[in-house]
This record gives C-alpha cells, structure tokens and sequence, in this order.
C-alpha cells in the first residue's frame, strides 16, 4: 500500500477553474494511485462523492474528482463515516473558504476522539475482565491437575 499522505485536510485547496480542466484521469489511473480497486471509485462515485463526466462509455475524472477521491481516503483512515465524509468534501466545494470546513472537520475530528476513548476504556474494562477469568482457570486447572 502506498504510504498516505499528510491527514491534515487542510493542506488541500480548491482548484481553480483553470487548473481544473488541465488534467483528466482515467479510472485505471485513479484506482492506481490510490492503490484501491476501480469498483471502489465506482461506489464512492454511487454515494455522491465523485461525480465524473463521460467520453463515449468511459468515465473521465477532472481534478476536483481526484481531490474529493484523496480527501474521502484520508476521511477512511480517520474512521469518518461516509456520510461524514461527504459532509466534510462538500464543504471543499463551497466557495464560503476553509474556516468553516475546518471548524466542521475539527468537531467531527473531536467527536470520533471521544469516541474511540470511551472505546478504549471498555476495551481496557474487557482486558481486565479476562485476566481475571485467565487466572481463575490457571488456579482451578492447578487445584485439579497438578503440574499445569
């Protein structure tokens, strides 16, 4: 897998018109980059988040599809819902600049974090809970069988 790219969705600006329609990609092209499968685009496409256009039967990527394609990625590996994430890629498109999707992306970032705490302190409970049961069988296995 490739290594990823810096989490901070900020680092990542809205094209300008002109750029935009500089570079077109391929789905063979994208899948490639990204290190995903093509039907991977394709459902993120069938969720809203991609958006290409099209030349005779093939999909044709624009830039703008490669950065909601990259931010939706990045969205994954923070363990965003997809709905979250298409919130959150939106918000990229809006012309209204990056204070309000980084105040977005900040509350959702402290959301998850709480989140993933409460998850730990179960997961911490549930570890005790099984060495407590590990040493109740090795005490119960060494009253009966001598040795073990």
């Amino acid at each position: 897998m490739r290594a990823s790219p810096s989490l901070a969705m900020s680092t990542v600006t809205p094209p300008n018109a002109a750029s935009e329609g500089a570079r077109q990609f391929t789905i063979t092209e994208l899948a490639h980059e990204f290190d995903i499968t093509p039907r991977a685009i394709r459902f993120y496409e069938d969720m809203g988040l991609l958006e290409p256009s099209r030349a005779g039967r093939n999909r044709v990527y624009t830039h703008r599809d490669r950065t909601r394609l990259k931010l939706t990625l990045r969205g994954k590996r923070l363990g965003l819902s997809l709905q979250e994430i298409k919130q959150l890629v939106d918000m990229y498109d809006a012309s209204s600049g990056a204070a309000p999707q980084l105040r977005a992306f900040l509350e959702v970032l402290q959301q998850h974090r709480r989140q993933l705490e409460q998850q730990l302190d179960d997961i911490e409970v549930t570890l005790g809970e099984i060495a407590q049961h590990e040493e109740r069988c090795r005490s119960l296995l060494g009253e009966r069988l001598p040795g073990v």
